[in-house]
């Protein structure tokens, strides 16, 4: 990477995080620490709740999501706007009214204290496995460049975060995220940009999105009813409401990030203008990945995208049969491009005829090249067995290393880290809250001084931090990293959510069927992946949202017979 790459990715992350322990240098007690001063305009809580969700692996991972599977992974998004006048109108009132640290807390004055520690054991078990899939993302793309070893790059990335998180807390987190999505939405717009004018002179931009839709990229939406297909409108808008519903309403990631706000009109307005905003944003990171994979038709690519891999397989026994591959892997390219642009003749003279034709044969040429990748993928796992041969998302990092002007290329790092960063601190930020607040001073330390639980907070941030750069290690295991988050977060959002839920409108259900309820549900939803994951039966993780969510409510309400002598209570 060219010097004065390294010069803008580093002068802009160590910007970020200077400014951010400068603005929060006079917090001193617990409340500021955890909750900030509550003096957050909406735009900056709207920039930091869109900074929380949008993680590295979005800006690294969705463009190599839609490289393979097009745009329809942006349904996934439809039901958030939707959730976001839900919270508006229902939640945010209650939190603000009951005054709370955390979410959790609610759950005690409505139901007990067993019903709020689940729950806020849940939270930590699916905020602290996501964290370490955060810090894994960035940590493959820095070790990639700069061949450093994987692990030792995922604890540098980690203890970063973990310092500047430590010292400043929840309101060094909120700062920091409004510059970080800056940068990150002029850096995505730019590479955009930069993507449409490295096409081919004959290749126009309307031409190259015709291109995208003969190959199958520009699958929007797809309105077929299907429990198997993952992402369709019917999973989106069902699916991924209950998901948004709980991720923002019941997640401390993101209601620590609103209950900063001045108030509740303020805090309202930011998560109105996250609802606006998100889904024009992921289109724009899915709709990248497709220009990605429009160049990458005429420019010939890598024939495995993670280099380290290939450079194992070069220094074997089996250099020779890879030499092969890619010989026989230019050969379908030329193949390709040239039916590619006899595609956009056709298309350009509107000749029904040749367009079926000629798309016909780049799908047969299409399937040519998978396959040939597929070998290769058998010569990496030959060369090395622990090789990840998933490369998806070392497809957008390969364009912005090899094909950017210098300059951007720092840019676009900065990009990726800075969404790294802006997730990872309010991970970090909300599992020190919950732990303190819901266990540590709940549970065990009741009448201790503030300075102690202000000692304590930033003790339980380092340790989340280790615990999270633990974690990061084993990400590898997961096929895609964006799906793996939102995997991890459906086996136990969907649950908390039907807590929640019951919480608000099932006035009779008192704290114990609640509870076992819960535990119920979560017993169920976790069953269900596991016969879906070992294709005893097949259905798309967004519907453990809803399911999880239902079966909640539903055990708690069947149960409540049992307990009915048991008062409900008022929070």
């Amino acid at each position: 990477m060219h010097i004065v790459d390294w010069i803008v990715m580093v002068g802009t992350l160590l910007f970020i995080v200077a400014y951010g322990v400068w603005k929060t240098r006079s917090v001193s007690n617990v409340r500021s620490y955890l909750l900030g001063d509550r003096d957050l305009p909406w735009y900056t809580i709207g920039l930091s709740v869109m900074a929380t969700q949008a993680s590295a692996i979005t800006f690294l991972s969705t463009p190599g999501q839609a490289y393979d599977d097009g745009m329809r992974f942006v349904q996934f998004y439809f039901g958030l706007p939707l959730a976001m006048v839900i919270l508006c109108i229902f939640i945010l009132p209650i939190y603000y009214r009951l005054e709370v640290y955390t979410a959790y807390e609610y759950l005690e004055r409505r139901f007990d204290i067993k019903t709020r520690a689940l729950t806020a054991f849940f939270f930590l078990m699916s905020r602290g496995l996501a964290a370490g899939i955060t810090i894994y993302a960035p940590a493959i793309i820095l070790s990639d460049i700069m061949a450093w070893d994987l692990n030792y790059t995922i604890i540098a990335i980690g203890f970063i975060v973990i310092f500047y998180t430590m010292m400043g807390g929840t309101k060094a987190v909120s700062v920091t995220q409004k510059q970080q999505m800056i940068v990150i939405l002029t850096g995505m717009f730019i590479a955009a940009v930069i993507i449409v004018l490295r096409l081919p002179q004959d290749i126009s931009f309307g031409e190259a999105v015709s291109i995208a839709g003969k190959m199958g990229k520009l699958n929007v939406v797809d309105l077929e009813f299907d429990l198997q297909n993952r992402y369709n409108i019917w999973s989106g808008l069902l699916g991924g409401v209950f998901l948004f519903l709980s991720y923002f309403g019941t997640d401390q990631s993101q209601v620590q990030r609103y209950l900063s706000g001045k108030s509740l009109a303020q805090s309202r307005l930011g998560l109105l203008f996250n609802g606006i905003i998100k889904v024009p944003m992921q289109f724009l990171v899915l709709f990248v990945g497709v220009l990605v994979f429009v160049f990458f038709q005429f420019t010939r690519p890598p024939v495995h995208y993670n280099e380290a891999n290939l450079i194992k397989v070069e220094r074997s026994a089996w250099a020779g049969e890879l030499h092969a591959l890619e010989k026989a892997f230019d050969q379908v390219f030329q193949e390709k491009e040239a039916a590619i642009r006899q595609l956009v003749a056709a298309i350009d003279a509107g000749d029904e005829a040749r367009i079926a034709a000629h798309k016909e044969r780049v799908a047969r040429l299409v399937a040519r090249e998978k396959q040939i990748r597929t070998e290769v993928d058998k010569l990496v796992l030959t060369a090395d067995p622990d090789a990840d041969t998933e490369d998806n998302d070392y497809v957008f990092i390969t364009f912005v290393t090899n094909y950017l002007p210098v300059g951007l290329v720092g840019l676009l790092l900065a990009v990726i880290f800075s969404a790294a960063m802006s997730s990872i601190s309010s991970e970090l930020n909300a599992l020190a809250t919950t732990s303190v607040i819901d266990f540590y001073r709940r549970l065990f330390r009741k009448h201790e001084s503030d300075r102690h639980y202000f000692n304590a907070s930033k003790i339980f941030t380092v340790v989340w931090g280790l615990v999270a750069v633990g974690f990061a290690a084993f990400a590898s295991l997961f096929e895609n990293l964006i799906e793996a988050v939102n995997i991890v977060g459906s086996m136990f959002y969907g649950v908390i959510l039907g807590v929640f839920l019951t919480a608000f409108f099932l006035k009779r259900i008192t704290a114990t069927p609640a509870f076992v309820g819960a535990l119920l549900a979560e017993l169920c939803v976790v069953t269900i992946f596991l016969l879906d994951h070992h294709g005893h039966i097949q259905l798309g993780y967004l519907w453990l949202n809803m399911i999880g969510c239902l079966l909640a409510m539903l055990f708690s309400f069947l149960l409540q017979p049992l307990w009915r002598h048991e008062q409900p209570a008022k929070a």
